[in-house]
């Protein structure tokens, strides 16, 4: 080798080196959005829920996919207040199916589809 290609060798390294010694700015700025996204993430999931909390006209739009569309026509929603979800039944054979064998699916049902709304109980009601 002659001492010019050295030359050159030496003045690439040292370029590395300098590389190798400057500030990371693209990994600082993605250690610092990681952390944002981490501080960020829980305060956006409890407004997610706090918004279904207040938004019972979600919980009440869903029930007709929870009982299934041939009986959604016969036993609808008609309010949800403090956890309780007030269904209107059309009659009382109905009335009687989902009062006594199907509440416990339907509520599971609900409470698998809004899990941060408490859903205490489904209350039918003759209309």
């Amino acid at each position: 080798m002659s001492r010019g290609e050295e030359s050159n060798d030496s003045d690439e390294k040292d370029r590395v080196g300098e590389v190798a010694t400057r500030p990371n700015f693209k990994k600082t700025a993605c250690s610092l959005t990681n952390k944002q996204l981490k501080d960020l993430l829980p305060k956006a999931l409890g407004s997610i829920g706090a918004m279904q909390r207040d938004r019972p006209d979600l919980i009440m739009a869903a029930w007709p996919q929870v009982i299934g569309e041939k009986l959604a026509s016969m036993a609808k929603a008609i309010s949800f207040d403090k956890g309780i979800l007030y269904v209107k039944v059309g009659n009382s054979t109905l009335y009687s199916l989902l009062a006594q064998h199907e509440r416990g699916r339907l509520l599971k049902s609900l409470r698998e589809k809004f899990p941060s709304v408490e859903i205490k109980n489904i209350s039918f009601r003759m209309g």
